[in-house]
């Protein structure tokens, strides 16, 4: 008894020291090859809406549609076949099943062949990480490898490698690559047919390709599901309803929808996340795209359309259209963000400032006639006038005169700034011009995007907030263009506006909700505008060529605002709850009931077209192209600046940036050079009329 004893304890002990240097070379061998980068960290970059559904994904580096998946987004039942088929021990071994080794062993001498394997699925993720020749020796290093993730890893963790890594044929790669390529769905909910289908495809992924070899595909997954059928875990009648199943004979393509949109996040993604979530709602992605598709086939010139939806309340966009089809020729131009001339569409924030200035009220007369501001004489559309008419009516008619007689009044330079500090990115044709009259009618250029983001302003009361892309990102820091009451004036005005031809009657004559909206048309009908907004969305509308050529007879009330009016059908309803009226706003019947000082308009600049015009200023020194002498550094030597003509005060630019109030007004100022190099001089007269001078300064030898 007492030599049994000695010789167990000479055995523990053995074992003891044998598990204890086990423990130690894995120790060692953990230290000396650590979990590094691998091919799981060479995902696809996804972009997703709001909600998680896939917008469009990227190809990883290597070429492969290996798509960022977590085993709570894959159907239940595929999980279940998967760990009942490939490793039934999952949860409880270290990452080597001992049973199946010995079990593969001991049928391998009794029939001098392979009969099963003993590859858990966690060896099987070592062996996608790091590709191998099958050799004996590859094994031991896959069952080392496996070791150590089951010591450093969930089985979480290890599960969503290698439902992220298992081959499904050609270069799909992963489980929700595969159900999106085979079934054109996401993983979440798979019928038992195609959860056998994706279990059987890694085992031999090329020779099961159900595009190429369906019938090889057919016979591994009856397989699956006969040998789960007798194990209880699918029920009878199911297993042969999924057996008669059909398997797919051809890849599905992946969800592509806002391309321009998903294509620019995944530009600005310098975090190198895997999954975008966007602020994109996918079912109204979805209904914009539809609808473009089909708008767009009317079109026979070769036009095409940018659409944005805006929540209010989050400044989120819902939806981006950046043009209606991805694939044709100029389609991966991102229409939304190219500069335009926005025609009439800057007109309610003239009328906003004014408003803002309390120069105006909505029921202020204001002449609509011939006019001449200097050397600009605007002209309606129609080239008619109306004579005497409200401001309400002259926004509402988008009049181009009564636009420019008040923006003369509060100034082309106010305008452009207020909406750059807003954060619009304003483009004029010759850098560096001083902003004058033409800005009213479209005299810049801006992006879709930029004033969508402005027009999110007049719903809002008045303030600006960049336009969000990203859930989750903050709101960024507001900028107020005009006050609550200005703001609901425009509001009020805009949501009588006329309705374009067709919408009068019939489809157009019950709304929805409460839609205000303005026009616009860019010179040489190249772009047509519709900006419209309610309480909670804001929609803006381009329609055009994406080379800028012409389109005549196409203008924003018959091209750009039917397509605005279809896009609010088609997002969620809201309340009709009454406009309320903030502090400062007052409604009034008719001007007499107004102030005297607001009761009427009178241009301060304006005179009677064709009558003698005032001289336009012009820079008699330095002369354009000239080449002026300075000392050395260009330092303490004062320069004169001299013009003629103009009317008024002239005040002069240097460089883009006005010289002092006092020191920089009038005929003739000075101004001290402070480098050498090329300078550009600008004066503007009291009419927004100007000269520029180029000139170079070079230091005297």
């Amino acid at each position: 008894m007492r030599l049994l004893f000695k010789k167990w304890r000479s055995f523990l002990t053995v074992v003891a020291f044998a598990t204890v240097g086990l423990f130690f070379a894995i120790a060692v061998t953990d230290r000396l090859n650590p979990l590094g980068p691998t091919r799981a960290d060479d995902r696809s970059v996804i972009v997703t809406a709001a909600d998680g559904t896939l917008l469009r994904a990227f190809i990883a580096h290597d070429g492969a549609w290996r798509l960022p998946v977590h085993p709570s987004q894959v159907d239940k039942r595929y999980l279940q076949l998967l760990l009942e088929w490939e490793d039934q021990r999952f949860e409880s071994h270290p990452g080597v099943d001992p049973m199946a080794v010995l079990r593969a062993i001991a049928q391998m001498a009794l029939k001098a062949r392979v009969v099963s394997g003993a590859s858990t699925i966690t060896m099987q993720v070592a062996r996608l990480l790091e590709p191998r020749e099958r050799t004996v020796t590859a094994k031991f290093l896959q069952m080392a490898r496996a070791l150590q993730l089951d010591w450093h890893l969930s089985k979480d963790q290890i599960l969503e490698l290698y439902l992220t890594l298992a081959p499904y044929g050609g270069n799909l790669e992963g489980v929700r690559a595969a159900s999106l390529a085979w079934f054109g769905k996401e993983p979440q909910r798979l019928t038992w047919a195609e959860a056998a289908l994706l279990v059987a495809l890694p085992q031999s992924p090329e020779r099961r390709r159900p595009d190429r070899h369906p019938d090889q595909a057919k016979i591994a997954r009856d397989r699956v599901i006969k040998t789960m059928a007798a194990r209880g875990i699918i029920p009878m009648r199911d297993a042969q309803e999924a057996m008669a199943e059909p398997v797919p004979s051809k890849r599905k393509p992946f969800p592509f929808h806002a391309p321009h949109l998903a294509r620019r996040l995944v530009a600005d993604n310098s975090a190198h996340v895997a999954v975008i979530t966007s602020t994109i709602d996918a079912t109204t992605q979805r209904k914009l795209e539809d609808m473009a598709a089909r708008e767009r086939a009317y079109y026979d010139d070769g036009a095409n359309m940018a659409i944005i939806v805006v929540d209010n309340a989050t400044r989120g966009v819902v939806a981006y259209l950046g043009g209606a089809d991805f694939w044709t020729q100029q389609g991966q131009v991102d229409l939304a963000g190219a500069s335009r001339s926005p025609g009439s569409t800057l007109k309610p924030f003239i009328y906003g400032l004014a408003f803002d200035d309390s120069i105006v009220h909505p029921q202020t007369l204001i002449d609509d006639k011939p006019m001449a501001f200097g050397d600009y004489e605007p002209k309606n559309f129609d080239h008619a006038f109306q004579g005497t008419v409200t401001i309400a009516q002259a926004l509402q008619m988008s009049l181009n005169v009564p636009a420019v007689a008040l923006l003369d009044r509060i100034g082309p330079v106010r305008l452009a700034a207020t909406l750059r500090n807003a954060g619009a990115d304003l483009v004029f044709p010759t850098k560096g011009a001083i902003p004058t009259l033409p800005l009213a009618l479209g005299g810049v250029g801006i992006s879709l995007r930029d004033l969508t983001m402005l027009y999110v302003s007049i719903p809002t009361g008045g303030e600006v907030a960049p336009l969000r892309y990203r859930a989750g990102d903050p709101q960024g820091e507001r900028f107020r263009v005009f006050g609550a009451a200005a703001a609901y004036y425009l509001f009020d005005i805009m949501r009588s506006a006329n309705l374009p031809d067709g919408w009068s009657m019939g489809q157009g004559i019950v709304r929805s909700r409460d839609i205000a909206f303005k026009t616009g048309t860019s010179y040489g009908y190249r772009d047509a505008w519709a900006m419209g907004f309610s309480r909670h969305y804001t929609v803006g509308v381009w329609v055009g060529r994406a080379d800028g050529s012409t389109r005549p007879g196409h203008f924003g009330r018959n091209e750009a605002a039917p397509l605005l009016l279809k896009v609010f059908e088609r997002l969620p309803p809201e309340s009709h709850a009454p406009l309320m009226r903030p502090d400062g706003a007052y409604s009034v019947q008719n001007a007499e009931a107004l102030p005297v000082a607001l009761q009427r308009f009178r241009p301060r600049l304006g005179v009677p077209a064709g009558l003698r015009r005032q001289i336009p200023p012009h820079i008699s020194f330095p002369p354009n192209g000239a080449v002026v002498a300075v000392q050395p550094n260009g330092l303490n030597q004062r320069m004169p600046l001299k013009a003629s003509g103009g009317r008024g005060t002239l005040r002069w630019v240097v460089n883009g940036m006005p010289l002092p109030a006092e020191a920089g007004s009038g005929p003739e100022v000075w101004w001290t050079p402070d480098s050498e190099g090329f300078a550009r001089i600008t004066v503007v007269d009291a009419d927004g009329r100007s000269d520029t001078s180029q000139i170079r300064l070079k230091a005297e030898k």
